[in-house]
């Protein structure tokens, strides 16, 4: 949630971001198989996230909500579509906690009814979870001046 935080508030998402990110806020070395799968995943899909989290948000643009909200919603939503490994149950109780703790007091009650009515549109059908995986950018960090 941090890098897409920290690349929301720049309006940049790309592959040099994240490596910027990365040299400054170091997720590990090498990067985390899972991170990269979601950071490149959310940042390759970002235009199809958003629309659907606007779709199920009453009367809630993108650039309206907190940027906390927006990133902790690009985050589960990606999970709930592209990760069939994760129950969605787990992918929405995660991101509320992670809400409470970084968001508003509302934060955790906004993100539940969002993603609720995501996951319930899942479940009726009117949303498909991906079966092909996202699309990658490969976000590796590179060491050097070069850069």
């Amino acid at each position: 949630m941090q890098a897409l935080f920290c690349m929301d508030m720049s309006c940049t998402f790309s592959k040099e971001m994240l490596g910027e990110y990365c040299r400054s806020f170091s997720p590990g070395e090498p990067m985390p198989p899972f991170f990269k799968h979601l950071v490149n995943g959310i940042i390759a899909n970002r235009n199809h996230i958003d629309t659907i989290i606007e779709q199920h948000s009453s009367n809630w643009k993108m650039r309206r909500m907190a940027c906390v909200d927006r990133n902790i919603l690009r985050l589960a939503v990606f999970e709930l579509l592209y990760c069939a490994d994760i129950p969605a149950k787990v992918a929405i109780n995660e991101a509320i906690d992670i809400g409470k703790k970084f968001g508003s007091p509302e934060s955790g009650a906004f993100i539940n009814g969002i993603l609720d009515s995501i996951r319930l549109a899942i479940d009726q059908g009117r949303l498909n979870r991906q079966t092909e995986p996202p699309l990658e950018v490969d976000a590796t960090p590179k060491v050097g001046n070069g850069g």
